[in-house]
């Protein structure tokens, strides 16, 4: 190998000549556009084309890798179980890329009888902002949706509390015709004395169901969900104080209803009542809770958010996610692992079949809201 040559040393030289001056100015001027397209660059990555905030609460507490995130940016559904933090408990978030605007998508969901209709759906109808008897009378209940005549305390097809199954048992007179529509509208009324109890505060909510040997508790199960689910916190500060002790703590913008349901699910159909709560929470994001006020099956209290947020790129688009978390009895005990297993498949699965639905139905343009 050749011997390397000194290196000569040269003294630097100073030039104050102002074509030296322009010329350094200009150097100066290419590598700062050259840093600034590199910046510009980086801000269009994938995942950026969402908001900062939201970003952050998927990278975080929801479990989106930066490969999900890409993913929602080209347009594809992106569904996964998250951690549970009970016995019982079953949890899974989705999202996707819909090119309409939110607003449509919020005014649609306003009208939530005719936007939760599906083949699912058997029967829904919402309370009006002073609930009556007559806001039920759409919902049948007939032999296929549960049997009351044996119904007792400790062994009851649906949940009730102790009280209405007593009720129920004295008062329906199984011993003469018309029983079954008597047993029919001492349901509903029970339905209607929660409802009623739960927008008012007062006495009378529903606290305790006793149709097993068990007793499920299904406020305290909520408010352990509500605990397990600090994400609402993040998008909304405010909106678990409104949640755990609603109507005491009443939040700013918040629209609040309740709607009742029959769907099917598992072997037989289920009744239940939701509270539906939604907020703009700024020009760029709306965000939607419902909560199980009551459930005749199944689920011992269930916790849903969604997310409408705009893309930060494309005005015409937005991102839509549903994360939801709920927990029942059955998932505990025995065989609870091959349970939850079939149940999260049925969670993610519907997740997806429902994701897919509205992302066609406001691309396509069809009507999601009878206002339009």
């Amino acid at each position: 190998m050749p011997p390397r040559l000194p290196l000569k040393r040269s003294r630097p030289r100073f030039c104050n000549s102002s074509a030296a001056r322009r010329a350094g100015l200009a150097t100066i001027g290419i590598v700062l556009a050259a840093l600034l397209a590199t910046t510009l660059a980086g801000a269009s990555a994938p995942g950026s084309d969402l908001q900062p905030n939201l970003r952050a609460l998927l990278a975080g507490d929801l479990k989106f890798s930066s490969d999900d995130l890409a993913d929602l940016e080209r347009g594809k559904i992106v569904k996964h179980a998250l951690p549970a933090s009970a016995p019982g408990e079953v949890a899974a978030v989705g999202g996707v890329r819909i090119r309409a605007s939110k607003d449509r998508f919020a005014a649609a969901y306003r009208d939530i009888v005719r936007f939760k209709k599906s083949a699912s759906v058997l029967e829904i109808g919402r309370f009006g902002s002073t609930p009556q008897l007559s806001d039920l009378d759409a919902l049948t209940i007939t032999h296929d949706d549960f049997d009351l005549r044996e119904c007792r305390v400790g062994d009851c097809e649906i949940r009730l509390p102790a009280d209405v199954i007593q009720r129920i048992a004295s008062d329906a007179d199984w011993q003469h015709p018309g029983a079954e529509g008597r047993a029919a509208t001492l349901f509903k009324r029970a339905l209607l004395d929660n409802v009623r109890s739960y927008v008012s505060g007062g006495p009378g909510r529903i606290t305790e169901y006793d149709d097993d040997k068990a007793p499920i508790r299904p406020v305290e199960d909520f408010h352990g969900v509500l605990k397990s689910s600090p994400y609402v916190e993040q998008v909304l500060p405010g909106l678990s104080a409104h949640l755990s002790s609603y109507p005491a703590e009443p939040i700013a913008g918040g629209e609040d209803f309740l709607y009742w349901s029959k769907e099917k699910f598992g072997i037989a159909p289920f009744i239940s009542v939701t509270h539906v709560t939604l907020v703009t929470t700024n020009p760029h994001q709306y965000v939607a809770t419902t909560r199980d006020v009551y459930s005749s099956r199944y689920f011992d209290a269930s916790l849903a958010l969604v997310i409408a947020s705009d893309s930060v790129g494309d005005p015409r688009s937005f991102y839509l996610f549903y994360i939801n978390r709920s927990r029942a009895s059955a998932l505990r005990g025995s065989f609870a692992r091959i349970r939850r297993s079939i149940v999260e498949r049925r969670v993610k699965g519907s997740l997806e079949d429902n994701l897919r639905a509205v992302k066609a139905r406001l691309e396509s343009n069809l009507p999601l809201a009878a206002s339009e």
